[in-house]
């Protein structure tokens, strides 16, 4: 299976930024491969597909299923196991952004939890700890707000990005109605 030059193109480039992202070379490129495939493939068609070998493909693919990245699709009369993604984007980033909380976020809370209820034993381990306070209150607080807007349907998620720096108007009207509020509670004290 040779790979027409549009679609090796950005096989190729997923694989490059594989290492940026924390996986590797092959992982990448299996990715976009069976991402932009119409069919689901099998690990031969894989192999044949990028040129890599059949260990390598099976390695990565059990990878991509512990990021549950990839689905498992069987074809009749075919006892192969065949590999696609999911069709919803949507699907795709909130399972990447699951995964990457669960992976990276969670532990570090965990930890930072630990040290925290910690007693320091002098000043350089106090100063440390209000730091590591400031970061904790700042993670639970994208935690927080990552758990809220997950809730969403794709259409609000879609709309809500959509907005970009435009929800800081909204930001200032709000500011704008509770000063608004507080000069008639103050007007209305005096």
């Amino acid at each position: 299976m040779t790979l027409p030059p549009l679609i090796q193109s950005f096989v190729l480039h997923f694989g490059e930024m594989g290492s940026r992202w924390g996986i590797n070379r092959t992982v990448g490129q299996i990715y976009a491969l069976l991402y932009v495939s119409p069919e689901p493939l099998c690990a031969d068609e894989i192999v044949e597909a990028l040129g890599v070998s059949r260990s390598n493909v099976s390695m990565s693919l059990r990878e991509l299923q512990g990021w549950n990245l990839v689905l498992l699709k069987h074809q009749p009369g075919d006892r192969r196991d065949f590999y696609t993604t999911p069709d919803d984007v949507w699907v795709i980033l909130r399972t990447l952004a699951e995964e990457r909380k669960k992976r990276e976020v969670d532990p570090t809370l965990s930890v930072l939890r630990e040290i925290l209820l910690q007693q320091p034993s002098g000043e350089n381990e106090r100063f440390a700890q209000e730091r590591m306070a400031e970061m904790h209150g700042l993670i639970e607080q994208l935690t927080t707000w990552y758990d809220d807007v997950k809730q969403l349907d794709a259409e609000r998620l879609a709309t809500l990005l959509s907005l970009g720096a435009k929800v800081t108007k909204v930001l200032d009207t709000k500011d704008k109605i509770v000063a608004l509020g507080r000069r008639r509670s103050a007007s209305e004290e005096s």
